[in-house]
């Protein structure tokens, strides 16, 4: 049986911080040989924590620790004529390039894809960047913020009495990162077919847009815009405090209205002005006032439990360690444990889906820095240990 369905694919992933490797990891993950190229001085995203147990160490980052699983590690500095040429080589062996410098830089390196690709005209290269390649946006930084607001899901994100809000976490350069992967396979799949490989242009900020399906049609439609929600009468499917935590109930489903008010014990809920939407909203003051004293005794898992065998649409807000502990996620192999030669045995976020003939394989830990180097430079590209240890003298690797 195969390690992946991209078994005896080369992946050399350039890119840095969260959007390029998570597209280059899940690479990586269905069976794809991904090798890890940083400068000398390692990912930046080595110094970004939290670091495990505090520990500001370069191998004890736990962002790159989950972003670079599956994969080996070379250095290489592309600033040396010598690094350039090392990587022309690597280029020569490999299917996909992932970047995500700033746009020009490679091209002012004489790296461009075109000059690739006179190389390897059946490689593909990603490129990851805020706001894509071409455009008056192109040469901008950009920021995980930056995108959520350029993107506009910010502008319908929160309350109207609060400024716009932003989401928890990095979702846009995740979000990024899966695009990219998905549109990367399919190009291989075109490479395959054709021997012609092509240069894919991803913006973090567009991927964000582009998930707005139902925002945006509403102002090319109607030259309506989605504002933010009403401050009050809004707890109905959005979370509500409860005993122990936050729930959210939600009308449809297998359950009628009457189903909701007796799972809440509440006979005054099938009053008839809460019998429609229309109806709770015009009432969303007084109908927020019951939902809040229904629950607010009542425990999460107990209410759970009871709104599953009533069919109520009905959800956790589940924390970090509901998360660890969730039985649906541990009965699906999501997580895994992976023995790091620095850190030791952790369990990881792994499994995105899963195939049915190919299971996922965690074959490997992230890379510490450089630790492929003698493997790849002298048993794959036939340099000897002398000339490793130049290369290393003169800052090449």
């Amino acid at each position: 049986m195969p390690n992946g369905l991209l078994e005896g694919v080369t992946v050399l992933d350039l890119s840095q911080g969260i959007a390029g490797p998570f597209c280059a990891r899940l690479l990586g993950d269905y069976g794809a040989e991904v090798l890890k190229v940083e400068p000398p001085t390692g990912d930046y995203l080595r110094r970004v924590g939290p670091f495990f147990h505090d520990d500001p160490h370069p191998e004890k980052s736990l962002f790159f620790l989950v972003l670079n699983l599956n994969k080996r590690g070379i250095t290489l500095n592309l600033e040396t004529e010598l690094g350039r040429r090392l990587f022309l080589q690597l280029v020569e062996r490999a299917d996909v390039v992932v970047e995500s410098f700033p746009p020009g830089y490679l091209a002012r390196l004489g790296l461009d894809y075109p000059r690739l690709a006179r190389h390897n005209p059946r490689l593909v290269m990603t490129s990851l960047t805020p706001f894509g390649q071409t455009g008056p946006y192109s040469p901008f930084a950009g920021e995980e913020i930056v995108s959520y607001a350029m993107s506009g899901i910010m502008a319908i994100s929160g309350t109207t009495d609060r400024e716009p809000l932003k989401h928890g976490g990095n979702q846009a350069q995740y979000d990024a990162g899966l695009l990219s992967a998905a549109a990367t396979a399919i190009a291989l799949f075109s490479a395959g077919a054709t021997g012609q490989g092509e240069h894919l242009d991803v913006s973090i900020t567009e991927v964000v847009a582009s998930t707005l399906v139902g925002n945006q049609p509403y102002y090319a439609f109607m030259g309506g815009i989605q504002g933010r929600r009403q401050p009050k009468g809004t707890l109905l499917a959005n979370p509500m405090p409860c005993k122990d935590g936050w729930v959210i109930v939600q009308p449809g489903g297998g359950a009628t209205w009457e189903d909701i008010a007796d799972f809440l014990g509440r006979p005054d809920l099938k009053d008839p002005k809460f019998s429609t939407n229309e109806g709770r909203r015009v009432h969303g003051e007084e109908l927020d006032a019951i939902l809040l004293d229904a629950i607010k005794e009542r425990g999460r898992w107990e209410l759970f439990r009871e709104a599953a065998n009533r069919r109520i649409l009905f959800g956790i807000v589940q924390d970090a360690k509901d998360l660890a502990e969730c039985p649906q996620l541990a009965s699906r192999g999501f997580y895994r444990e992976v023995e790091h030669p620095v850190i030791g045995r952790v369990k990881v976020p792994a499994v995105l889906c899963n195939f049915s003939l190919t299971p996922y394989t965690l074959r490997s830990p992230a890379p510490l820095l450089g630790q492929h180097n003698a493997q790849v430079y002298c048993q794959e590209l036939g340099y000897s240990r002398e000339d490793l240890v130049r290369m290393r003298q003169l800052g090449v690797i």
